[in-house]
């Protein structure tokens, strides 16, 4: 890159941060949203990281145009996810990242991951900005660990790949490539520090007609079907790189390797009906924005934002009422019923026989200092004496002439805003956690998933905001009886950009996955209906206060998904261990 271009482009790299910076400080005293702020902030930071250190970047003669191929496949990856209309671009995405490795690989007669693990990160840390800049606007700073730090780990595997590439053969090498990709998939997926927004076969979930086989291998299949496409498309350009010339026999082997699960998914779509008894549905989308407004309004406006909008479409034929996450904030976990929140609610639900409301609320329990006290108990000072007590993001039912109130207790938290990753080892955060009016023991979890069952056949899964990512976890429900799923959530908190729409698309394949229909009620867009082959229907605009009526069918019928989850990534997480044995061997071998 030419020096002056170079310093240019770093001036008005700085310039952009320090603009973005400086406005989002200033919307932020004026309690106004970011929007789209933090993708220029993100954007504009790593542009000058790369551009102070690009003269020093690598050692590569044409590491100008490794460069542009490393970029090429983070946009690409970006471009493949929601909510882009471009989805097929992951059938390509990743082919000029295995070009720049090749080349890598072809300059050094050893390996040289450090050379690898800087190319892949610009490719990776692009992907999430372009994809994922929206979680700045829930928590800057989390949302920058949150960004980079993913970035980092998607690294790991690519390193991987090419240290076996080198040390085996390159067809076992490009066989690496997928087993170490799904597999790290797989681990992130089950830590702590779990932020699986970008796992691959996320991107099919604005298009569920090209996955419905998803209901017998879930995402994992999608990585698998992006990640071959992926290996025949660079074997291709290889081969024309080599020969100057496309083998059509190549060239056929990726088209059919990625027109049969099309075409046989399109089939399967086609064919797809909802089975099961018919129930109706009243969602409410009370449009509460949540950094201002809702956590400071007046009980009794949100209140009647509630009610109003529920009973202006609510019949007595209305079989539920679902409200979104934490719709009520404190409430007394042991005293539910008693809340001056609920009770209003309890009457309303009262009137109309047969009516069950499932909605989300934000539950305090004290604790004596005999009972047992969990990792999330937290404790303060009042008559001289310690208090024991912990926070937790509930859904419950509530039914119409019944005291009975089942409880669900959300056990999939986000890491960072709902609960600290391995705190045992960062212990010295603390001070800082306190300081900024936070908590290291974080909410309260429990070891199992809860069904809220009804009078007849119904078992409702209530699955709460970021646990609808999480596929093999969703299951975990249906084995307990659901036929089916409503979600409540509260999307509100990253404007109107991306995050939500891309949170309702992974939504749609855990219909695939386990043929349940779903109600989904969010603070504020998008809410509506999926029905058991992965459409939307009724879906609602953001920034809207609305409620919304329509049907859904409960099936009880299991798939394959359900009863095995993720087979795809445990058979190639153990192929991983054999790449990994075998490639450590030879390392050895050749050393010696």
């Amino acid at each position: 890159m030419n020096k002056k271009i170079r310093l240019l482009s770093l001036l008005f790299a700085l310039v952009v941060l320090l603009a973005t910076s400086g406005w989002m400080y200033h919307l932020d005293q004026q309690r106004q949203l970011w929007g789209y702020l933090p993708l220029f902030q993100f954007g504009s930071l790593l542009a000058t990281l790369i551009l102070l250190v690009y003269p020093r970047f690598s050692k590569m003669k044409n590491k100008d145009q490794l460069m542009l191929a490393a970029i090429g496949s983070g946009v690409l990856l970006w471009a493949s996810f929601p909510a882009l209309p471009t989805t097929f671009f992951i059938f390509f995405a990743f082919i000029p990242l295995l070009w720049v490795e090749a080349k890598i690989a072809a300059a050094y007669e050893g390996t040289a991951r450090w050379e690898v693990f800087k190319y892949s990160y610009i490719s990776f840390a692009i992907w999430n900005i372009l994809t994922t800049y929206w979680v700045g606007n829930t928590a800057l700073v989390a949302g920058v660990f949150a960004i980079f730090l993913s970035s980092a780990f998607m690294t790991i595997p690519f390193v991987l790949f090419h240290n076996t590439k080198k040390r085996l053969n390159e067809k076992l090498g490009y066989v690496a490539f997928i087993a170490y990709w799904i597999s790290f998939e797989y681990v992130y997926l089950n830590q702590q520090v779990s932020w699986t927004w970008l796992n691959i076969g996320n991107c099919f979930g604005q298009y569920p007609s090209w996955v419905q086989w998803y209901e017998y291998t879930g995402v994992f299949g999608g990585a698998l079907w992006a990640l071959v496409a992926n290996v025949l498309g660079f074997q291709i350009l290889k081969n024309y790189e080599q020969n100057q010339k496309i083998e059509k026999v190549s060239v056929l082997k990726m088209a059919l390797w990625i027109l049969v699960p099309l075409v046989g998914s399109l089939i399967m779509y086609g064919q797809q009906a909802d089975q099961g008894d018919e129930v109706e549905v009243v969602v409410v989308q009370p449009n509460l924005e949540p950094h201002y407004v809702k956590f400071s309004l007046n009980r009794r406006e949100q209140l009647q934002r509630f009610i109003s909008l529920s009973q202006k479409v609510l019949t007595d034929s209305s079989d539920y009422l679902v409200f979104p996450e934490t719709s009520f904030n404190r409430v007394d976990f042991d005293a539910i019923l008693r809340d001056r929140s609920i009770a209003p609610i309890k009457n309303m639900v009262d009137r109309y026989p047969g009516l069950k409301l499932i909605t989300g609320i934000a539950t305090q329990r004290e604790l004596t200092a005999d009972e047992p006290h969990g990792p999330a108990v937290r404790t303060y000072e009042r008559g001289g004496k310690t208090r024991y007590f912990e926070m937790g993001n509930v859904a419950i039912q509530l039914s119409a002439k019944s005291d009975e109130v089942p409880v669900y207790i959300k056990s999939k938290l986000v890491p960072g805003a709902e609960f600290l990753p391995y705190r045992r080892v960062f212990f010295f955060l603390e001070p800082l956690v306190e300081k900024l009016d936070g908590s290291m023991a974080g909410l309260a979890v429990q070891d199992e998933r809860e069904v809220l069952s009804g009078p007849s056949n119904e078992k409702i899964a209530p699955v709460i905001c970021y646990e609808s990512i999480y596929g093999a976890y969703v299951t975990d429900y249906v084995k307990k009886g659901a036929n089916a799923l409503f979600i409540v959530t509260n999307d509100g908190w990253w404007d109107n950009t991306a995050g939500h729409r891309q949170h309702l698309a992974y939504a749609q394949l855990r219909a695939i996955e386990t043929r349940r229909s779903i109600a989904r009620s969010a603070n504020t867009g998008i809410s509506g209906f999926i029905n058991q082959r992965g459409d939307v229907l009724q879906a609602t605009n953001y920034n809207e206060a609305i409620a919304i009526k329509g049907k859904i069918k409960l099936n009880n019928e299991m798939t394959v998904y359900a009863k095995w989850k993720d087979l795809i990534a445990r058979v190639l997480g153990f192929l991983s261990i054999l790449l990994l044995l075998n490639g450590f061997v030879k390392g050895k071998m050749k050393r010696k």
